[in-house]
């Protein structure tokens, strides 16, 4: 335990202090050289599985095939691993995140220009017009779509239902799906993070097109096949 908490210390002095300097350097980048953008973030991913694997000794494996190209992804959310460890994973990834997280200074503008798409669940129809129609111009881009379908964080070990957002997204956006499970809490989350193995699973990708009840019990089990 003691070993697990210096780790976690060490983690958070390097990750972080050079996460400050990683965001500074993509809001320049907005003003100065837009197109670096999108390298920048690809680094701050390619830095956070550096500590990661070096300080936190956290092994990162990946079962199957990730998806290329416009899809919608549906993965499990236990910690901010998987959160921060997106854009390194997927080819310019655009990602569905809350609004408050676009408030932050200086990220929050980066993340608009990167195109990231603002959620605002409480906010009503014609925010929901906007998202989709930030979605579809990213998928016009070429670039998949990334969705937490349970909305936040979740305990380990549970399985809550899919926010109802996700089959509107799915009916209005006309995609195939690929659901990603990953079991991160157990080591990542928390103040102290533990040593030991972070597995993604990709499952079988789901036709566009299907009743909200098959996609909804689809992704679901999907999401959570490596639930234990």
């Amino acid at each position: 335990m003691l070993l697990s908490a210096l780790r976690s210390l060490a983690f958070y002095a390097l990750f972080y202090g050079g996460s400050v300097f990683l965001v500074s350097a993509s809001a320049l980048a907005v003003t100065a050289r837009p197109a670096s953008l999108g390298g920048i973030v690809r680094r701050w991913g390619a830095w956070h599985l550096w500590c990661v694997e070096h300080v936190l000794g956290i092994e990162v494996v990946l079962e199957g095939a990730l998806p290329q190209g416009p899809v919608l992804i549906a993965v499990k959310h236990e910690a901010f691993f998987e959160a921060i460890d997106t854009p390194r994973l997927f080819a310019h990834p655009a990602v569905f995140a809350k609004q408050e997280l676009f408030r932050i200074p200086g990220w929050g503008y980066s993340a608009l220009v990167y195109g990231l798409i603002p959620v605002a669940r409480e906010e009503g129809a014609k925010t929901l017009r906007q998202m989709i129609g930030h979605a579809k111009q990213r998928v016009e881009e070429g670039r998949p779509l990334v969705i937490f379908p349970e909305g936040t964080r979740v305990p380990v070990g549970t399985r809550p239902p899919l926010q109802a957002g996700f089959a509107g997204l799915y009916k209005l956006l006309r995609l195939p799906v690929v659901p990603i499970a990953v079991d991160s809490g157990r080591l990542y989350h928390g103040l102290v993070k533990r040593p030991g193995r972070i597995t993604y699973k990709v499952g079988e990708t789901i036709p566009a097109g299907l009743p909200r009840e098959d996609i909804e019990a689809r992704v679901h089990a999907a999401i959570n096949a490596l639930n234990r």
